[in-house]
């Protein structure tokens, strides 16, 4: 029997980044070693209070089913973080906790974008945005955005972008693959023009606490008409754990709460569980010290790059990416990442899964390994390169 596949599902693109990490594992398999500059994973794990959170949790039996939008003791330990980071009065009903980043993003599209309206995101940005609005049967709108203005759209290319079936707008700061953060005048002007157009606004900030040259910042003081995405993955180090949040206005919460029931019942019940003790004087600590010693990968990296003959344009503010040039090393992206896997074991991303704009330019390279083999890398990449010269 020949089985119909949805249209919906048909137009979204594969996740192109899986095409190099399977030949990577190819070549695992047959006993390359490989070193990962690949992979938007931390190397680290969740710290020692957080395990034994999780354990307790399950020893005591705190694994059944939880209210659909998160714990009230999740939700008001995630509010206490805005206070205690910015100084934000967030009404922990505002909270909703979500399976994943990914999961707080598709209950905000779904409650927000409406079939066959437009969402702005920049390009490049994350492949799996634009696929959340076509699997709701709207369509994401690619902004170019270029190294001038730090691979960031501005409030000019907002306005000139905006159409009537403009639905609203989808950032990320600090970005992926980029690294680098919106500045805040430009937020909060791009703010104005969506308010001003009865639009939505929805910042991604799953990276915010991994924020290197300034203080992190948030969306959420420039109004509780804007949403915002937050993720327990990266800078606490939980990302199998599949929890993540959003602060929504209050008069969407209701909506939320329904779709979250309807389509996940609840977050992981372990993992809210043990995410309380992320925000721990202790745990804090740990993460703090893992954030500088990702700044500290970022600082030898950008460096060594440029010395090999990456262009990096840009240097990353946060998370923990750099987008950079290959126009001095090959044609194009895609064949030189599988070039340099094939005759280093060196492992990077083609831009090609992240837009349309000049990405067979760029490779994305993640920093989230550790320092020896980052040394390693470029130790491999350098010999490479020093024999196509």
């Amino acid at each position: 029997m020949t089985q119909h596949v949805a249209a919906r599902a048909r137009g979204i693109e594969p996740f192109y980044v899986m095409e190099i990490v399977k030949e990577a594992q190819r070549l695992a398999d047959a006993g390359r070693s490989i070193v990962h500059l690949s992979i938007g994973e931390p190397d680290f794990t969740a710290p020692a209070p957080v395990q034994d959170a999780a354990l307790r949790a399950i020893r005591t039996g705190l694994t059944k089913y939880t209210p659909a939008l998160g714990t009230d003791e999740l939700r008001e330990a995630i509010a206490g973080d805005y206070a205690r980071r910015f100084g934000l009065v967030v009404d922990p009903q505002r909270v909703v906790v979500t399976a994943g980043a990914s999961g707080a993003l598709l209950l905000a599209l779904a409650a927000l974008l409406e079939r066959d309206r437009t969402v702005l995101m920049p390009d490049p940005s994350y492949p799996c945005n634009r696929h959340f609005a076509a699997v709701l049967e709207a369509r994401a709108q690619l902004l170019p955005c270029s190294a001038a203005t730090r691979f960031q759209p501005t409030p000019a290319m907002i306005d000139d972008a905006w159409s009537e079936r403009t639905a609203g707008v989808l950032l990320a700061s600090p970005s992926n693959p980029t690294g680098t953060s919106i500045d805040a005048p430009v937020l909060a002007a791009i703010a104005e023009r969506v308010r001003a157009r009865a639009g939505f606004l929805i910042v991604d900030e799953i990276y915010q606490g991994l924020t290197y040259d300034h203080a992190p910042s948030t969306v959420l003081g420039l109004g509780e008409d804007v949403v915002a995405l937050a993720s327990f993955s990266k800078y606490f180090n939980m990302t199998g754990w599949r929890l993540g949040w959003l602060v929504a206005p209050r008069g969407l919460v209701p909506t939320l709460e329904k779709l979250a029931q309807n389509l996940f019942i609840c977050p992981s019940a372990i993992a809210q569980h043990a995410a309380l003790a992320c925000f721990s004087t202790e745990a804090l600590a740990i993460y703090e010290e893992r954030r500088d010693e990702f700044r500290r990968r970022r600082d030898f990296l950008v460096p060594a790059l440029r010395d090999l003959g990456f262009e990096v344009p840009v240097v990353p503010d946060g998370a923990f990416y750099i987008y950079a040039g290959v126009d001095r090393l090959a044609a194009n992206s895609w064949d030189f990442a599988f070039d340099l896997l094939r005759e280093t074991g060196v492992c990077v991303v083609p831009g090609r899964d992240f837009g349309a704009a000049e990405t067979a330019r760029y490779v994305r390279l993640s920093y989230a390994n550790r320092r020896e083999r980052l040394e390693e890398a470029v130790n491999r990449m350098d010999r490479y390169l020093r024999g196509r010269r």
